[in-house]
């Protein structure tokens, strides 16, 4: 997982306000070996645990009861020349609301989970170019937390301002890599699809280009992570398919708690339809499934004008055609 923040400059330079997260994708089944969290600069990863000849981890993974403390040891591994200093931090994960990718809260948001029960042995280490430093670390578990999944990660953020642009852009870079910490409990799966819209734009010239949109949040209201596998259907008036793309798996991860909106495309609707959309999600392990609908209709009123206007347009000159000849035989 790489971060980079954005600070805009006066006179002294403001500090970072905060840290936009975007992380590799958890390793699936069908995934090939997971790598440790870098950004061509520096890397952060767990320390090496097991036989030499055993697969290094690239995420955390933790399991524990409440009241329970884990200990562990993150890595920071400087990939660059120069010696730098970073800060070490743990923090919270969460989805963002739009694409539904993995982010973490920054180190002055107020954290509820990893960020809060996580204290590393050193929040500072200064690594020569080319070197390594491990610092240990514990997660104490409260006794009242809430059993299930609860994602997060270790930081490792540069002290340094990069170079502003010319508005005024000073860049702070940082590298983490995930926990994913459970805690022992009733495990409850729930996912829930809200807001099923659909929206349609027609064209006032015959032949241009229609475009229609349907949009819907995805749920997790249970405290397991899901990898949701969303579907999507509309029907037509006589019942035909109108619409069906490819399933699309969003967001790769719904962690417990969050919520995230998706849009799908509808290019070239039907000129004249109306029927229903269903939306359905489904768990990867098949255990939840979902469905939400919404009717639609899609009317170009140009068609729809010009449609009446040439039949009524005819009417009208057959009739004056019918009076001429009427009055030239009178």
């Amino acid at each position: 997982m790489s971060t980079r923040s954005t600070s805009r400059r006066s006179a002294p330079l403001l500090a970072v306000l905060g840290l936009l997260a975007v992380f590799t994708a958890l390793p699936t089944l069908h995934a090939p070996p997971a790598q440790a969290a870098d950004n061509g600069r520096w890397s952060v990863f767990p320390v090496h645990q097991g036989a030499s000849n055993t697969p290094p981890r690239a995420y955390f993974r933790m399991s524990a009861d409440r009241g329970a403390t884990v200990r562990d040891k993150v890595t920071v591994k400087n990939l660059d020349a120069r010696t730098t200093t970073f800060q070490l931090y743990g923090t919270d994960g969460y989805n963002t609301p739009r694409d539904g990718g993995f982010a973490v809260r920054d180190k002055a948001e107020r954290m509820t989970g990893i960020g809060a029960w996580t204290r590393l042995d050193r929040t500072e280490v200064t690594v020569p170019g080319g070197g390594e430093v491990t610092v240990p670390f514990t997660l104490t578990v409260p006794k009242d937390a809430e059993p299930g999944d609860h994602p997060g990660a270790i930081v490792a953020l540069d002290t340094h301002l990069g170079r502003a642009d010319g508005n005024g852009v000073a860049v702070q870079q940082a590298v983490g890599a995930r926990v994913y910490l459970k805690v022992n409990g009733a495990r409850v799966q729930g996912l829930r699809i809200d807001d099923v819209r659909f929206r349609y734009t027609a064209p006032l010239v015959p032949g241009a280009q229609r475009a229609a949109t349907i949009s819907y949040a995805l749920v997790n209201s249970g405290n397991v992570m899901l990898s949701p596998q969303v579907t999507l259907r509309a029907k037509g008036v006589f019942g035909h398919t109108a619409f069906e793309p490819p399933g699309r798996r969003l967001p790769a991860e719904l962690l417990p708690g969050q919520r995230v909106e998706v849009t799908q495309k509808w290019v070239e609707p039907p000129l004249v339809d109306w029927g229903n959309v269903e939306v359905t999600a489904s768990d990867t392990a098949g255990d939840l499934v979902e469905s939400a609908e919404v009717g639609y209709a899609t009317v170009n009123w140009t068609v729809v004008v010009l449609a009446g206007v040439v039949p009524a347009g005819v009417v009208v000159w057959l009739v004056l055609r019918h009076r001429r000849a009427a009055g030239r035989t009178g």
